[in-house]
């Protein structure tokens, strides 16, 4: 059963008349900029429980049990660091609020009817780590008060958790940072010889690097090393105490699995309190309304230094076994077998209510999608929209759903449909295939050739020329002249002819024959002797071939749905079957484009993308004698991811082609300026190169996509 909100509770008249009452508060400023308050009670002093605020920078007190009787409930002070101090009563406590000029630690302790309050100077180490003003109390039954164990852990959100388990959950404890240090001081509570030592937590990956535990005095110190920017969190719960040291949060896009606590900061320093007590105090101190269930009871030990105030409810809840609910500006604390049992039966009590509900019928006209896709999704095996009773049916013709089902079920659906039933989005994407051919060619010929002839006593001849052809000419053509002499000479006709040299054509008189295959210039040089002929000819060719091929396939399609766009030719081709008989078959050469895009929530493209750029290549004869065209294929299957309109290179292939040739005459083609005379020369540089360019663009309404 849920209480009501949460209050102080009432009391009677007559225990009203048994309470204390605060009298009067002394104030005697010391030095040091310290300040001591004297809370003078009319009867034996309560233990006051106290919290902090950081902004406005404030300290309360409670004195449960307590009337309030000064003559006025606002005391000005304006002296060390402390402005005001006001006072309040209800029905079973009086409560002091002091408002100072900053944080400053300070200490209580109860001495009779009256207590103590020491602020500034030396008071404590900090106003988060202050202890509640206790007398330190006696020793647990069993043994003296210790540190029992000590442990390291690392949270989930990379925090670093020094986890201390203590003999006596009363042991005082105060906190305060020096430099790059936490320390931890446990009065009166010595540490066992086995934890005296060093700690090293450099492979968790928290700010913590390490821990040194330390006896100091009669009680112990935990010096905790930490790097890095980081916050600290302190908080115990019964006998275990927890410093826990987590990286600073930084902004992110992402959310963060760890809670994100913005609550005023405060610190509690509770000992054996009731768990009711400590949620009235947070609900003070938050200004929210907290409504308790009547089955949270028990008491608990609590230290808080400078916590969000919703991180220190949840610290009691997790502690107490307890849950909370938040309904609007209301939350619920209860167990959390009770909450679960309670939401277990509002889900029933639902159930019950939708089994009773009457059903209505609805046309829901689709749009954009299919409505029989639309009703798969609303009503599926497994996991429905609709209500047990509920039924859907698709009229294709018009595209509608026809639905049936209670009001709240229809209204889910009519969201669903209003989500998805939206226009697609549609990508243009264009690809560029570029091919940049760069041939360069250079050849260097010579032709040189001796022809000479000489007689070799009356009738010999001696002949020499390019070739075995040329010397034949040369010698028929002296033995018929010779022969003609003789003739004549032995006719006796006169006159007597002279001796004829026969001279072989050009191509026959080159000794060295090395010319250009196709020249584009030549220099030709003949010596014309008595008997000699001396022949040159010098070729050359240069070629130059510069080629830019694109080529540009574009297609538009919609979000997540392939898309292909192809031109080229299909090539016919002989296939034998097994049986015997031959088949035509065809082979595509095509320029394609395939891609399926995928638009990001930013706005990027996704694209799984197949582009191809076949071409007929040269014919090549099979064994038997056919003649099967080669196909020279360029290919790039690739997925990018792509900014709206931005062009990206998918790839390229570069290809360089380098070659010199030469053809000479042994020897004399090695002589130095001589031996271009004795052979050719041939300088070949080719270079070819393919790039693959993509760009899409997310086709908006009203917009040109061919612009």
């Amino acid at each position: 059963m849920i209480a009501g909100v949460l209050g102080l509770a009432a009391g009677t008249a007559a225990q009203a008349a048994d309470n204390p009452a605060l009298q009067a508060i002394d104030v005697q400023p010391l030095a040091g900029q310290q300040l001591q308050l004297t809370l003078r009670l009319s009867g034996p002093a309560p233990q006051p429980l106290s919290f902090t605020i950081d902004n406005p920078a404030r300290i309360s007190f409670d004195l449960p049990n307590t009337t309030l009787a000064l003559p006025s409930r606002r005391i000005d002070v304006h002296a060390s660091g402390v402005d005001t101090i006001l006072a309040a009563e209800t029905k079973d406590r009086t409560r002091l609020v002091l408002n100072l000029d900053k944080l400053m630690p300070y200490d209580t302790r109860v001495e009779g009817n009256n207590i103590i309050v020491m602020l500034g100077g030396s008071a404590g180490h900090a106003a988060a780590a202050a202890p509640s003003g206790a007398a330190p109390a006696a020793p647990v039954a069993g043994g003296p008060r210790e540190l029992r164990s000590i442990d390291f852990r690392r949270g989930a959100d990379g925090a670093g958790r020094v986890v201390v388990r203590l003999s006596d959950p009363h042991i005082r404890i105060n906190l305060h940072q020096v430099g790059n240090q936490v320390v931890v001081d446990f009065s009166d509570a010595a540490a066992p010889a086995n934890l005296l030592r060093r700690y090293d937590a450099t492979d968790y990956g928290t700010p913590i690097s390490g821990f040194d535990v330390t006896r100091v005095g009669n009680g112990s110190r935990i010096a905790i090393t930490a790097t890095g920017d980081y916050e600290q969190l302190a908080y115990q719960s019964d006998d275990q105490y927890v410093v826990e040291v987590a990286p600073r949060r930084k902004l992110a896009n992402a959310p963060e699995e760890r809670p994100v606590y913005t609550g005023e900061r405060l610190t509690l320093n509770f000992q054996d309190i009731e768990t009711r007590a400590v949620l009235q105090l947070l609900a003070d101190a938050s200004g929210q309304n907290i409504v308790v269930s009547d089955s949270v009871s028990g008491n608990v030990t609590l230290r808080l230094q400078n916590v969000p105030w919703d991180q220190a409810l949840d610290i009691v809840l997790r502690t107490k076994g307890l849950d909370k609910r938040r309904q609007d500006n209301v939350i619920i604390v209860a167990p959390q077998a009770e909450l679960a049992a309670r939401e277990k039966a509002d889900l029933a009590a639902r159930k019950d209510v939708q089994e009773l509900a009457p059903l209505r019928s609805e046309y829901l006209q689709v749009n954009y999608a299919k409505a029989q896709d639309m009703a798969a999704l609303i009503k599926t095996q497994n996991n429905s929209l609709l209500s047990a009773r509920g039924s859907v049916a698709v009229d294709e013709r018009t595209n509608t759903l026809l639905l049936q089902d209670t009001a709240e079920r229809l209204a889910d659906v009519r969201r669903l449909v209003a989500t998805l039933d939206i226009p697609v989005r549609q990508v243009l994407i264009e690809a560029r295939i570029v091919i940049v051919s760069n041939d360069f060619q250079r050849q260097l010929g010579a032709r040189f050739g001796v022809t000479n002839w000489q007689r070799n006593g009356q009738n010999g001849l001696v002949s020499t020329t390019g070739t075995a052809a040329g010397v034949d000419t040369m010698n028929t053509t002296y033995i018929t002249g010779q022969n003609a002499i003789n003739n004549a000479i032995n006719a006796g006709t006169t006159p007597v002819p002279l001796p004829t040299y026969g001279i072989p054509g050009a191509a026959n008189r080159y000794n060295v024959n090395l010319p250009v295959t196709s020249p584009a210039g030549s220099f030709a040089l003949g010596i014309l002797g008595s008997n000699f002929i001396v022949d040159l000819e010098l070729s050359a060719a240069q070629a130059e071939t510069q080629a830019n091929i694109i080529s540009s396939p574009r297609v538009i399609t919609a979000n997540q749905k392939e898309a292909t766009i192809e031109q080229g030719v299909e090539i016919p081709y002989q296939q034998s079957a097994s049986s015997g008989a031959t088949t035509i078959q065809f082979k595509k050469a095509v320029l394609s484009l395939k891609v399926t895009p995928q638009i990001t929530p930013d706005n990027r493209i996704i694209l799984d993308l197949d582009v191809k750029d076949d071409a007929v290549g040269t014919v090549v004869v099979t064994s038997g004698g056919v003649n099967v065209p080669s196909i020279d294929t360029r290919e790039i299957s690739t997925q990018v991811l792509v900014n709206d309109g931005q062009t990206v290179v998918l790839g390229g292939i570069l290809t360089t082609t380098q070659r010199e040739d030469d053809t000479k005459v042994p020897y004399l083609g090695d002589i130095p300026v001589l031996g271009h005379l004795f052979k050719t020369t041939s300088h070949k540089d080719d270079k070819d190169e393919l790039m693959i360019f993509i760009t899409p663009k997310i086709v908006r309404e009203g917009v040109n996509v061919y612009n």
